[in-house]
């Protein structure tokens, strides 16, 4: 691993750290509950991608959180800025992970093809 790939992975680990407890500290109770997955910041650390668990949330629900979201952002920013002390904060993206619910897809079709393949023989 070079130095480069190092500070960009201690930069994910911190702000998956600290946007949670950043949304703690929101007026809005809802956004206390929802549950960071992930941060993937971009190679030169000026944007990130926070993954949010998109499980117990219907898409009314969710279209709410994002815009939540889309304005605590600068807050957020704020928060992980004076925390540590950074000149700048990566610019903030909030999507719900999907990727979950896409194994847990395509781990239900293997199992139907495996089960349609054991009624054949």
């Amino acid at each position: 691993m070079t130095e480069a790939q190092i500070k960009l992975k201690r930069t994910e680990a911190l702000l998956a750290e600290l946007i949670p407890e950043a949304l703690t500290h929101l007026n809005d109770a809802r956004l206390h509950e929802l549950n960071v997955i992930e941060v993937k910041c971009s190679r030169g650390r000026s944007d990130a991608k926070v993954y949010i668990d998109p499980s117990t949330f219907s898409d009314e629900e969710r279209r709410t959180y994002m815009k939540q979201l889309r304005k605590a952002r600068p807050i957020v920013e704020d928060f992980c800025l004076k925390d540590q002390g950074w000149y700048r904060c990566p610019k903030l993206t909030f999507e719900f992970d999907e990727q979950l619910k896409k194994s847990q897809t395509l781990e239900e079709l293997f199992k139907k093809i495996s089960t349609d393949k054991k009624e054949e023989e």
